[in-house]
């Protein structure tokens, strides 16, 4: 039997969130995101910025003179954590197979719901709508593929005059080549900026041409890439709905307003991205035994360097100071600083074998817990450590 699977995407997702806070925004040109004199960038925008050219991910400084009476507002990760969280909490109550893909999109398998697929979705818009104030747009098709497309098209075809589209496309089962045939080739999988270009000069404009295509010989130009566009050009996609990951890494990496030459500040953001990441290691009940440095210089180049340690670790004063130990060899006295990031990685479930030696540090590792308590309830500035 063919399976049924829902995409949901929250359209305009932080600017929604935001609207809901402050409904005089409605209409309006506005974006989250930095400040243009400070290297912003567009986090989200409105669609009425987006009737002006504005996009997601381009620098505020351009935003705004392609609108000079642009709204510019702080984003607040916090809250859109939290209605993402609640619109999440809904799916998982329709059904346990959901696979969170991102903060404002989910993949759902409703096969086994009794329901029709477009009265489940039109009640679950309309539930989103009504009880959180926020719009969405849904695919449905036999598989993700298809289905992610699908409110890819549902948002294109329904577009409002500054305001969310509210798609809903429904692909039936079989019909999956026939729907993507017309589509331009750029919206399938797999298709980036060379891909296009490439297919481009061969004379394939579509997802339907693709498909026309032998597959041997998309093979043959693309390698194993090119056996995955024909398959999913024929609208073959039988990859499951995914309810868990494994945790590889955690991360923060903080970019500066302006270029940092100063290394108690340096160390000073290190030792509060190390703060964070060891937090989240332990409240996932997880360690690590790599720890990385992420640093970008003036000029945008990029390096990271890494270090093995010999257990594996939750404590933040073990990762900074692997960190600031891996800043320091590679950065020479008063070099500017664009970036700055912390990551542990080779990550597992913590190993605790107490031995007597080891008292100290379990009596450290049980306040660091008690701090991480006061910290999620009260913030992160309820208590921090003194400096002799």
């Amino acid at each position: 039997m063919p399976r049924t699977i829902l995409h949901l995407d929250l359209d305009a997702f932080f600017c929604s969130v935001e609207e809901t806070q402050n409904p005089s925004l409605r209409g309006k040109p506005f974006a989250v995101g930095g400040k243009p004199d400070e290297r912003g960038v567009v986090a989200s925008c409105s669609y009425a910025a987006r009737a002006l050219g504005i996009r997601s991910a381009m620098p505020m400084s351009r935003a705004v003179r392609l609108c000079k009476d642009l709204i510019i507002v702080p984003g607040r990760h916090n809250l859109y954590r939290e209605y993402s969280e609640r619109v999440m909490e809904k799916l998982r109550n329709l059904t346990p197979h959901v696979e969170q893909i991102s903060i404002d999109e989910a993949f759902l398998d409703i096969s086994e719901i009794s329901h029709s697929p477009q009265r489940l979705a039109l009640d679950l818009q309309t539930a989103i709508r009504t009880e959180l104030d926020l719009p969405s747009s849904i695919g449905i098709a036999s598989n993700k593929l298809v289905a992610k497309i699908a409110t890819e098209v549902g948002k294109k075809s329904n577009k409002k005059k500054n305001e969310p589209p509210f798609g809903l496309t429904i692909v039936p089962a079989g019909e999956e080549a026939k729907f993507l045939a017309p589509l331009p080739a750029d919206m399938l999988w797999g298709v980036g900026p060379k891909t296009s270009a490439r297919l481009t000069e061969l004379g394939i404009h579509t997802i339907g041409d693709i498909a026309n295509w032998p597959e041997k010989e998309l093979a043959n130009l693309f390698g194993e890439n090119g056996r995955d566009l024909w398959r999913h050009a024929q609208g073959i996609d039988n990859r499951p709905i995914v309810t868990e990951y494994e945790t590889k890494s955690v991360s923060q990496e903080t970019t500066f307003n302006v270029d940092v030459r100063d290394e108690k500040t340096l160390e000073k953001t290190l030792h509060e991205q190390a703060r964070d990441v060891a937090r989240q290691l332990r409240k996932s009940d997880l360690a690590g035994k790599t720890v990385k440095l992420k640093i970008r210089w003036s000029d945008f180049t990029t390096i990271t360097r890494q270090v093995t340690l010999p257990t594996s670790t939750d404590n933040e004063d073990e990762i900074y100071r692997s960190a600031v130990k891996l800043m320091k060899a590679v950065r020479k006295p008063n070099q500017p600083v664009r970036l700055i990031g912390v990551g542990v990685s080779g990550i597992g479930a913590p190993v605790r074998q107490l031995s007597l030696w080891d008292v100290g540090s379990e009596k450290s590792r049980k306040l660091q817990e008690v701090v991480d308590q006061l910290q999620e309830k009260y913030g992160k500035d309820v208590i921090h450590k003194g400096e002799s």
